[in-house]
């Protein structure tokens, strides 16, 4: 372990599990010397989630977005133009850093945003489930399949059930693994393409 000196003007500090941390937002502007911008903005991803559920003894998010955005306004040491940079990409849905690097190389590819982790519903107002990629106007859904998904057989079970669904209710899915995001993600981008276009979607 090794320790470091905060001349940080602006940091103060919070209680983890009985055990305190300099808060959130300034750890993450001193890790925006260290990381690439990617990295960056997942972990800003986290720090801002508003999960779907929440825990008692560990309430979420650790941040809010305009929280972030009014201390790297205060931050003035190094990595702040880099953590400026980021700031502009972060959103508030992603559940993991896959989800969020997934996103942004759609997004660079010049794909629509989507809405993150949302709800979506049959025809007649069934719940199908929550989908991490959602674009309604082109009825197109994108999810992040990682290895959990498969190895766990429960969730498995319930990912397959909820894919049909959706397929079913007029949904074109797309499930992108890791292999796919290989290479700049030239085949995640051009299967979520793909689907987008057959929706009606154009650039």
């Amino acid at each position: 372990m090794t320790g470091h000196q905060l001349t940080d003007p602006f940091a103060s500090a919070v209680m983890r599990f009985g055990v305190p941390v300099v808060d959130a937002a300034t750890t993450w502007c001193h890790l925006a010397a260290s990381l690439t911008h990617d990295d960056l903005v997942a972990a800003a991803d986290h720090l801002v989630l508003t999960p779907a559920k929440q825990r008692a003894d560990d309430r979420r998010p650790y941040v809010t977005t305009e929280q972030l955005r009014a201390r790297v306004d205060s931050y003035h040491g190094p990595g702040a133009r880099a953590a400026r940079k980021a700031l502009a990409d972060v959103r508030d849905g992603a559940e993991s850093r896959r989800e969020t690097l997934l996103r942004l190389i759609l997004q660079r590819a010049g794909l629509p945003e989507p809405e993150l982790n949302v709800n979506v519903y049959d025809d007649e107002g069934r719940w199908i489930g929550r989908f991490d990629q959602v674009h309604r106007q082109w009825m197109v859904i994108v999810e992040y399949d990682g290895e959990q998904h498969r190895l766990d057989d429960r969730q498995y079970d319930r990912d397959e059930i909820k894919i049909e669904d959706a397929i079913q209710a007029g949904w074109n899915v797309v499930r992108i693994r890791k292999g796919a995001m290989l290479a700049g993600g030239k085949t995640a981008i051009a299967r979520a393409e793909r689907a987008l276009r057959a929706g009606g979607w154009h650039p």
